[in-house]
Order: C-alpha cells, then sequence, then structure tokens
C-alpha cells in the first residue's frame, strides 16, 4: 500500500512540474512585447477621389468626357448613391458645352472604369441649332433639360423603342415625365444627317439616339443608372445642389 501511495505522489509531482512549466512558458510568451505594424489610411478628398478615377479612365479609354463635365457628374453621383436612389453602377454623361456634331455622349461603367458607348445625341429643338444654349423644365418648351436623372423603364411608342427618365433635380428637370422627355432612337440623330445640314436634328427635347445603336444603350442603361446632363449655363452651375461639394 505505501509504494501504491508513494508511486501516486511522485506521479502527481512530475505531472504538476511539468504543467507548471508548460503554464509560465505559455505565461511567457503571452507577456512578450509584440512588434506593432503601423498601418496608414491615406483619407482622399471628394477632389482628389474624382481625379484619381477620372485618371483610371484616361488609362482606360481612347476618348473621354473633359475633366469639368466629369466632376460635376461624379458629384451627383456620388449623392445619389447615398440616397440609394439607382441600382446600376453606370453613369451616362451628355455634354452639352460641345457641337451636336461631335461624340458628345459617354456611357460609363464605373466599376471597371471603362466607356461602354460614346456617341452623337440630339438637343431640343428651342435649345439651339448646332449648339445647345437654353434649356428649359417648363412643358411645350421643346427645350432640352439640364441636371440629373435616374432612368427608368422601356416602352415602344412612335420613335420605337424608348425609356424614361425621372429627373432629380426640382427647379431644372422635375417635369421630365409629365414632358415625356424620353430616350429613344431618330433618324435626325444618326450621323450622317450631319452631312446634309451641317448639324444633327433636333428633338423637342428629349436625348434622342442615333437608331443603330439606340436599342443596344437603353437596354444598358435602362432601370435605375444615372444620367448626368452638362452644360455651361451659369444658371444651372450656380443652383445645383446636386454638384455641389
Amino acid at each position: 500500500m505505501t509504494y501504491k501511495i508513494l508511486s501516486v505522489i511522485t506521479f502527481l509531482t512530475i505531472s504538476f512540474a511539468f504543467t507548471t512549466t508548460e503554464t509560465l512558458e505559455a505565461t511567457n510568451i503571452a507577456e512578450e512585447p509584440i512588434e506593432l505594424v503601423e498601418t496608414s489610411e491615406i483619407n482622399l478628398t471628394v477632389e482628389e477621389e474624382i481625379n484619381k478615377v477620372y485618371s483610371d479612365f484616361v488609362e482606360n479609354n481612347s476618348n473621354v468626357p473633359d475633366l469639368d463635365s466629369f466632376k460635376n457628374g461624379m458629384m451627383g453621383y456620388y449623392k445619389l448613391s447615398d440616397q440609394n436612389a439607382f441600382e446600376k453602377n453606370i453613369l451616362t454623361i451628355i455634354d452639352f458645352t460641345l457641337s451636336s456634331t461631335k461624340k458628345r455622349m459617354w456611357v460609363l461603367d464605373m466599376t471597371n472604369n471603362k466607356v461602354l458607348f460614346n456617341t452623337v445625341v440630339a438637343h431640343g429643338k428651342n435649345t439651339g441649332s448646332e449648339f445647345a444654349t437654353k434649356f428649359s423644365n417648363k412643358v411645350n418648351s421643346l427645350q432640352s433639360s439640364l441636371g440629373f436623372y435616374v432612368t427608368g423603364e422601356t416602352y415602344y411608342g412612335k420613335n420605337g423603342y424608348s425609356m424614361f427618365i425621372d429627373g432629380m433635380e426640382k427647379e431644372f428637370n422635375s417635369k421630365a415625365r409629365e414632358r415625356y422627355v424620353v430616350v429613344h432612337g431618330a433618324s435626325y440623330a444618326n450621323p450622317s444627317f450631319v452631312s446634309k445640314l451641317g448639324r444633327l436634328g433636333r428633338s423637342y427635347g428629349c436625348p434622342a439616339l442615333p437608331t443603330a445603336i439606340n436599342n443596344e444603350i437603353i437596354d444598358v442603361i435602362k432601370d435605375k443608372s444615372v444620367i448626368y446632363i452638362h452644360s455651361a449655363d451659369k444658371t444651372y452651375l450656380k443652383n445645383s445642389e446636386m454638384i455641389k461639394a
């Protein structure tokens, strides 16, 4: 019996010794100073972020909007994103500072920084001849409206496959639905029309597209993507809340 008791005591003593040693080693490891790796976050301003995105577009594409229209477009795009106003990461920029003979509409893939389409686009009959200079949100004005839109549903009308757009700026384009300002194709918006008149034909206020690519563009931008119609119009640039930082 005495032998058995001594054996048990000896076993417990050895076990305690190993356990204590292991515990001490674990404690020592835990208490050793840990070298901290410094991490730094680069916080860009909104303008710096936009400039970075623009540089990526310039690098990835042969033809992009100019920086002014892009910056304004991105400001509104960010604000509409904060409002969860759109579902597709696509921004369409129409630059009405350019002649109607120029490819002044860009459809931009904001996820991959790619230009999906670059084409001519017509402006309203009472907005100007070759250049778009007068804008309105009034019914029956036959003028184009500036600012930000979110694309809606499609339908077939007298101009074929067409798409509703909803104006997001009360003062400048909120009556788009009421005015039936929509995206549609038109023969007068075909580039060949320029050789006849020296400019594109004009719509009743709609951003009309060449018939050859109208359907394809609409299918890409329909159902809640962003459209920005840009101009050097002083009233819009001064009063639009969407393009302010």
